[in-house]
Protein backbone atom coordinates (compact mmCIF):
# COMPACT_ATOMS: atom_id res chain seq x y z
CA UNK A 1 0.00 0.00 0.00
CA UNK A 2 1.03 3.71 -0.52
CA UNK A 3 -0.20 6.58 0.36
CA UNK A 4 0.29 10.40 -0.56
CA UNK A 5 0.33 12.97 1.89
CA UNK A 6 0.50 16.47 0.36
CA UNK A 7 1.71 19.22 2.86
CA UNK A 8 1.80 22.85 2.47
CA UNK A 9 2.92 26.06 4.41
CA UNK A 10 0.15 26.53 7.45
CA UNK A 11 -0.15 22.61 7.72
CA UNK A 12 -1.61 21.22 10.98
CA UNK A 13 1.78 19.55 12.39
CA UNK A 14 -0.37 17.26 14.81
CA UNK A 15 -1.86 16.04 12.48
CA UNK A 16 0.56 15.85 9.66
CA UNK A 17 2.67 13.71 11.52
CA UNK A 18 0.53 11.19 13.35
CA UNK A 19 -0.87 10.44 10.02
CA UNK A 20 2.62 9.95 8.27
CA UNK A 21 4.02 7.67 11.55
CA UNK A 22 0.62 6.00 12.22
CA UNK A 23 0.53 4.94 8.38
CA UNK A 24 3.97 4.04 8.31
CA UNK A 25 3.68 1.97 11.23
CA UNK A 26 0.75 0.12 9.86
CA UNK A 27 3.28 -0.72 6.75
CA UNK A 28 2.12 1.55 4.72
CA UNK A 29 4.84 3.45 2.15
CA UNK A 30 4.15 7.42 2.81
CA UNK A 31 5.15 9.89 0.16
CA UNK A 32 4.98 13.64 1.60
CA UNK A 33 4.43 15.74 -1.23
CA UNK A 34 5.08 19.32 -1.35
CA UNK A 35 2.63 21.83 -2.35
CA UNK A 36 4.33 24.90 -3.15
CA UNK A 37 7.34 24.46 -1.07
CA UNK A 38 9.57 20.61 -0.37
CA UNK A 39 10.05 22.31 3.32
CA UNK A 40 7.00 23.13 4.20
CA UNK A 41 6.40 24.83 7.87
CA UNK A 42 3.93 24.01 9.83
CA UNK A 43 1.31 26.68 11.58
CA UNK A 44 3.27 26.77 14.67
CA UNK A 45 6.70 27.10 13.08
CA UNK A 46 7.98 22.89 12.66
CA UNK A 47 8.98 22.55 9.35
CA UNK A 48 9.39 19.13 7.66
CA UNK A 49 11.16 17.95 4.54
CA UNK A 50 9.04 16.35 1.87
CA UNK A 51 9.64 13.93 -0.61
CA UNK A 52 8.41 15.14 -3.75
CA UNK A 53 6.34 17.68 -5.36
CA UNK A 54 2.80 16.74 -5.68
CA UNK A 55 3.29 17.31 -9.75
CA UNK A 56 5.86 14.45 -9.83
CA UNK A 57 3.87 12.07 -7.69
CA UNK A 58 2.91 8.88 -9.76
CA UNK A 59 -0.92 9.10 -8.29
CA UNK A 60 -1.68 5.58 -10.34
CA UNK A 61 0.59 3.91 -7.85
CA UNK A 62 -0.58 4.96 -5.01
CA UNK A 63 -3.61 3.84 -2.57
CA UNK A 64 -4.67 6.62 -1.08
CA UNK A 65 -4.56 10.28 -0.27
CA UNK A 66 -4.61 12.11 3.16
CA UNK A 67 -4.82 15.27 3.87
CA UNK A 68 -4.18 17.21 7.15
CA UNK A 69 -5.77 20.34 7.75
CA UNK A 70 -4.67 23.50 9.43
CA UNK A 71 -4.31 27.17 7.62
CA UNK A 72 -2.53 25.77 5.04
CA UNK A 73 -5.91 23.94 3.52
CA UNK A 74 -6.66 27.32 1.82
CA UNK A 75 -3.22 26.31 -0.33
CA UNK A 76 -4.47 22.49 -0.37
CA UNK A 77 -7.94 24.00 -1.53
CA UNK A 78 -6.40 26.50 -3.71
CA UNK A 79 -4.04 24.12 -6.08
CA UNK A 80 -4.83 22.36 -9.44
CA UNK A 81 -2.32 20.02 -8.40
CA UNK A 82 -3.87 18.69 -5.05
CA UNK A 83 -7.60 19.14 -6.33
CA UNK A 84 -6.49 17.06 -9.41
CA UNK A 85 -4.86 14.25 -7.64
CA UNK A 86 -7.98 14.06 -4.99
CA UNK A 87 -10.29 13.74 -7.82
CA UNK A 88 -7.74 11.02 -9.66
CA UNK A 89 -7.83 8.95 -6.82
CA UNK A 90 -11.52 9.50 -6.35
CA UNK A 91 -12.08 8.63 -9.91
CA UNK A 92 -10.99 5.28 -9.27
CA UNK A 93 -12.04 4.68 -6.22
CA UNK A 94 -9.27 5.15 -3.72
CA UNK A 95 -9.33 5.94 -0.64
CA UNK A 96 -9.48 9.95 0.40
CA UNK A 97 -9.23 11.10 3.48
CA UNK A 98 -9.27 14.20 5.11
CA UNK A 99 -9.21 15.87 8.53
CA UNK A 100 -9.89 19.45 10.46
CA UNK A 101 -10.30 21.81 7.94
CA UNK A 102 -9.33 19.89 4.92
CA UNK A 103 -12.97 18.02 4.25
CA UNK A 104 -13.39 21.48 2.58
CA UNK A 105 -11.14 20.33 -0.27
CA UNK A 106 -13.39 17.34 -0.59
CA UNK A 107 -16.27 19.79 -0.63
CA UNK A 108 -14.98 21.87 -3.37
CA UNK A 109 -13.62 19.61 -5.84
CA UNK A 110 -17.99 18.10 -5.64
CA UNK A 111 -16.76 14.86 -4.05
CA UNK A 112 -18.95 15.26 -0.76
CA UNK A 113 -22.55 15.61 -2.20
CA UNK A 114 -24.78 13.71 -0.24
CA UNK A 115 -21.91 11.83 1.21
CA UNK A 116 -21.83 11.63 5.08
CA UNK A 117 -18.71 14.04 6.11
CA UNK A 118 -17.40 15.97 9.54
CA UNK A 119 -14.61 18.72 9.41
CA UNK A 120 -13.42 21.16 12.33
CA UNK A 121 -16.57 22.74 13.54
CA UNK A 122 -15.28 26.30 12.69
CA UNK A 123 -15.89 24.90 9.03
CA UNK A 124 -19.13 23.20 9.45
CA UNK A 125 -20.76 26.10 7.21
CA UNK A 126 -18.77 25.45 4.26
CA UNK A 127 -19.62 21.97 3.94
CA UNK A 128 -22.80 22.49 2.28
CA UNK A 129 -22.80 19.53 0.07
CA UNK A 130 -22.85 16.46 2.59
CA UNK A 131 -24.47 14.67 5.18
CA UNK A 132 -22.70 16.32 8.21
CA UNK A 133 -22.40 14.60 11.19
CA UNK A 134 -20.53 15.87 14.46
CA UNK A 135 -18.49 12.41 15.26
CA UNK A 136 -15.07 12.06 15.65
CA UNK A 137 -14.43 10.13 12.40
CA UNK A 138 -16.91 9.97 9.72
CA UNK A 139 -16.31 6.61 6.79
CA UNK A 140 -18.79 7.05 3.97
CA UNK A 141 -17.34 4.69 0.86
CA UNK A 142 -13.86 5.58 0.29
CA UNK A 143 -13.97 9.07 2.03
CA UNK A 144 -12.81 9.58 5.81
CA UNK A 145 -13.43 12.78 7.50
CA UNK A 146 -12.48 13.80 10.69
CA UNK A 147 -12.41 16.85 13.08
CA UNK A 148 -9.13 17.95 14.40
CA UNK A 149 -5.75 18.10 15.94
CA UNK A 150 -7.55 16.01 19.00
CA UNK A 151 -9.37 13.07 16.24
CA UNK A 152 -5.71 12.66 14.52
CA UNK A 153 -5.15 9.05 16.40
CA UNK A 154 -8.57 7.69 15.58
CA UNK A 155 -8.34 9.38 12.44
CA UNK A 156 -5.41 7.65 11.43
CA UNK A 157 -6.44 4.32 12.59
CA UNK A 158 -9.13 4.76 10.38
CA UNK A 159 -7.24 5.14 7.25
CA UNK A 160 -4.64 2.03 8.32
CA UNK A 161 -8.02 -0.39 8.82
CA UNK A 162 -9.29 0.78 5.56
CA UNK A 163 -5.78 0.10 3.71
CA UNK A 164 -4.27 -2.23 5.83
CA UNK A 165 -6.95 -3.93 7.95
CA UNK A 166 -8.14 -4.35 11.40
CA UNK A 167 -5.12 -5.93 12.75
CA UNK A 168 -2.30 -3.58 12.10
CA UNK A 169 -4.82 -0.79 13.08
CA UNK A 170 -5.57 -2.47 16.43
CA UNK A 171 -1.50 -3.36 16.63
CA UNK A 172 -0.73 0.30 16.18
CA UNK A 173 -3.45 1.43 19.15
CA UNK A 174 -1.83 -1.05 21.45
CA UNK A 175 1.62 -0.43 20.95
CA UNK A 176 1.32 3.69 21.11
CA UNK A 177 -0.93 2.95 24.47
CA UNK A 178 -4.10 4.31 23.19
CA UNK A 179 -7.02 4.71 24.90
CA UNK A 180 -10.57 5.70 24.03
Amino acid sequence: MHAMVPLADGFEEIEAVTIIDMLRRGGIDVTVAGVGSMRPTGSHGISIECDAPVEACALEAMDAIVLPGGPGTRVLRESASVRAAVLAFASRGALVAAVCAAPTVLESCGLLKGKRATSHPDHAHEMKSCRYEESDVVEDGNIITSRGAGTSIEFAAAVVRKLAGEDAARDILARIQYRR
